[in-house]
């Protein structure tokens, strides 16, 4: 049995700007359970939108969306991925797949009760909500994705005789990552932010770590990185296009102008996804990666504008 750190539920309890109460569901891991926590915001019975994070972020990044969804009359659901944020972590590196971050998500959605929702993605969670809609697109009612994309392998290519070697710009990053004596996913702000980092900022991404066990499923997201032919969720992800192609569902993109990481994410996106068509897709001038950071007011509003415009709560 694999072990699993335990992260303390009190971790954010001090950060002045993340007041919510956080909730758990458990999570079934190799016979034990990892515990998947959440914050679960405004009415019951509202329509329901739900933040799936990337790394080195955790729920912390979605608070002025959850105030802005929640304040226009929807039910905000953050959830922590697994080895995130203030969630468990599995304590192995190699316990940590792109399918079971995709599985993990689904567990604690149905245990959450959410049944149909709107997911609005980032990073990670582009990956991982967009492999869940294509697995069931009816309980997606429609997606929000910012600064992240899909990238997918067609099987039915030959691989180069170099397929294992990582390449690319992630490459390096990634033997970083995984060599590293330390790894301190909250120092990654000022690279990923073009606005100055606020002292309270970097102290809610720093929150979670309490010390260096604690940062193992970020630095596991980074050997994730698709830096090879043979990485191991490019084959499914093209499958998973195969369904998308046929996702009719409104899709959203909101990119920012000053992302490094997938400035142009959106345009496979809008290409080739039905719902996509039509939509107020958007590049936000003044955002980094992190454009919840660097420009919230304008996110938040455009999307809570277009959530507006299919799926309002009762009292719009």
């Amino acid at each position: 049995m694999t072990s699993i750190v335990r992260t303390p539920v009190d971790a954010a309890a001090d950060l002045r700007d993340f007041p919510w109460e956080v909730r758990e569901v458990p999570v079934p891991f190799e016979g034990d359970t990892v515990r998947v926590r959440h914050v679960d915001e405004g009415p019951r019975n509202a329509p329901v939108v739900v933040f799936l994070h990337g790394n080195p972020s955790w729920m912390y990044i979605w608070r002025e969306s959850i105030r802005a969804t929640s304040a226009a009359g929807y039910r905000a659901i953050a959830i922590d991925l697994v080895g995130m944020g203030l969630s468990d972590r599995p304590a192995s590196m190699d316990d940590y797949t792109v399918e079971r971050h995709i599985g993990w998500t689904r567990e604690a959605l149905d245990a959450i009760g959410v049944r149909r929702c709107v997911l609005v993605l980032h990073d990670w969670g582009g990956i991982i909500g967009m492999r869940l809609a294509a697995d069931d697109p009816d309980r997606f009612t429609g997606l929000c994705i910012s600064n992240t994309g899909l990238p997918s392998r067609d099987p039915g290519l030959a691989f180069s005789e170099d397929a294992d070697v990582p390449k690319g710009s992630f490459a390096g990053f990634q033997r970083f990552a995984r060599t590293a004596p330390a790894w301190e996913p909250w120092t990654m702000l000022e690279g990923m932010m073009v606005t100055p980092v606020r002292d309270e900022v970097r102290r809610g991404y720093h929150a979670p770590y309490p010390d260096q066990s604690h940062t193992v499923g970020s630095r596991a997201f980074t050997q994730l990185l698709p830096t090879t032919e043979t990485n191991p969720m490019l084959v499914p992800n093209w499958h998973a296009w195969m369904r998308l192609e046929s996702y009719t569902h409104p899709v959203l993109t909101l990119y920012s102008d000053r992302d490094i990481v997938a400035p142009k994410g959106w345009k496979e996106i809008v290409a080739r996804i039905p719902g996509a068509a039509g939509q107020p897709h958007r590049i936000l001038a003044g955002g980094g990666h992190f454009l919840q950071e660097d420009i919230p007011a304008d996110y938040n509003a455009a999307l809570v504008a277009w959530l507006d415009s299919f799926h309002p709560p009762a009292h719009h």
